[in-house]
């Protein structure tokens, strides 16, 4: 089970920071990705991270703006999100896999086995 949470309402160019948690377990050994999914679009990669922590991956409408990162404990993962824009609200998703490669990322969403249950940013302009 995963949790995401941190998601509100926020004014365009402010600031929110996600967390996604493991419910009875650590992240060791999973590679986790943020998705979002906003009203009548098809969910999106926004940002992937390895489970050691060092390769990281951002869609071109978040880079620079969001950092994926977790925690030296492996037990939550987090998004950054600053300079945030309109278009940046949905519904946002953290995902986790177990994968053998600690160097290794997910981009798609189909390759990952555990789901959170969604945290609602919302941007006004």
């Amino acid at each position: 089970q995963l949790q995401a949470s941190g998601g509100g309402l926020v004014q365009a160019g402010g600031s929110l920071r996600l967390s996604c948690a493991a419910s009875g377990r650590t992240f060791s050994r999973y590679a986790v990705g943020w998705f979002r999914q906003a009203a009548g679009k098809e969910r999106e990669s926004v940002a992937a991270i390895s489970w050691s922590g060092i390769n990281t991956y951002y869609a071109d409408s978040v880079k620079g703006r969001f950092t994926i990162s977790r925690d030296r404990a492996k037990t939550t993962v987090y998004l950054q999100m600053n300079s945030l824009k309109p278009e940046d609200t949905a519904v946002y998703y953290c995902a986790a896999v177990w994968t053998s490669n600690s160097y290794y990322y997910i981009i798609l969403a189909n390759e990952y086995d555990y789901w959170g249950q969604g945290t609602l940013v919302t941007v006004s302009s």
